[in-house]
């Protein structure tokens, strides 16, 4: 089933977006503030989203770029606003489309079909190589080739202690979500307030040891040498790279 994430501070507009998805056998997911909304996102990935710009703790172009830096889902703008400047400020944010309140209930169906049309989230996840790891974002799944397992992220069974099964190595939540954050963006430089905002979200701009701790982790599960990172770079006093080998992205087909 589709799962829509609705996100708009005006409960009416939720409330009949609700019945209408859903009796198009739709999952819907609902938000009325950025915070909520980019938290419920990372736990529950939508399919398409449904965006308000208009909301009372961040402005929806800033929810659009969190959104972006780890999702390709479809963003579909409902908006109050109608001027040129704030519609090419989304649609350069990275939202699919935009439509203006009062809006038509056929019309934003049909706007969701033609974006779910030309992109998923599923198609933009490729597996990517990092030495003699393969990361499989749809999967989400790191194994390294040949089934050979060190003592990263593993209980020094063969397995890393979830029943994953000889060369996987074991990613938490966050970690998952900070590495697909900059996996999606090879060779882009992420601030980290980006990164806080995308990973953490609303009100950890200033958690950078939250951040510090996790890239941390992440190299000691990935790199060869975590003291000196191949891929996983920093970028001192703005934030973080992922530097891909020339091979490293590979069609997930």
């Amino acid at each position: 089933m589709t799962t829509i994430l609705v996100i708009d501070d005006e409960p009416q507009i939720i409330r009949a977006l609700r019945i209408n998805l859903r009796a198009r056998q739709y999952e819907v997911l609902s938000a009325s503030s950025a915070g909520e909304a980019l938290e419920l996102a990372a736990k529950h990935p939508p399919d398409l989203v449904i965006l308000d710009l208009g909301l009372p703790d961040m402005d929806g172009v800033e929810v659009i770029h969190g959104l972006r830096g780890w999702t390709e889902a479809p963003i579909v703008v409902l908006s109050g606003r109608t001027d040129s400047t704030t519609k090419v400020d989304a649609l350069d944010a990275g939202a699919d489309d935009y439509v203006t309140k009062p809006f038509g209930m056929d019309e934003l169906l049909a706007r969701m079909r033609a974006v779910s049309r030309r992109s998923t989230a599923e198609a933009a996840a490729p597996r990517i190589q990092l030495g003699d790891l393969v990361v499989d974002l749809a999967a989400r799944r790191v194994t390294r080739r040949g089934g050979a397992a060190d003592g990263s992220g593993t209980d020094g069974s063969g397995t890393d202690g979830s029943g994953t099964g000889n060369g996987d190595i074991r990613l938490t939540p966050t970690e998952w979500h900070l590495l697909e954050v900059l996996l999606r963006n090879p060779g882009k430089l992420l601030t980290r307030q980006q990164l806080l905002a995308t990973v953490w979200g609303p009100g950890y701009g200033e958690a950078t040891g939250n951040l510090r701790l996790y890239m941390a982790q992440l190299r000691h599960k990935l790199e060869p040498d975590p003291s000196r990172p191949r891929w996983l770079l920093t970028e001192p006093g703005m934030g973080y790279r992922y530097e891909p080998d020339p091979d490293a992205i590979r069609s997930s087909r």
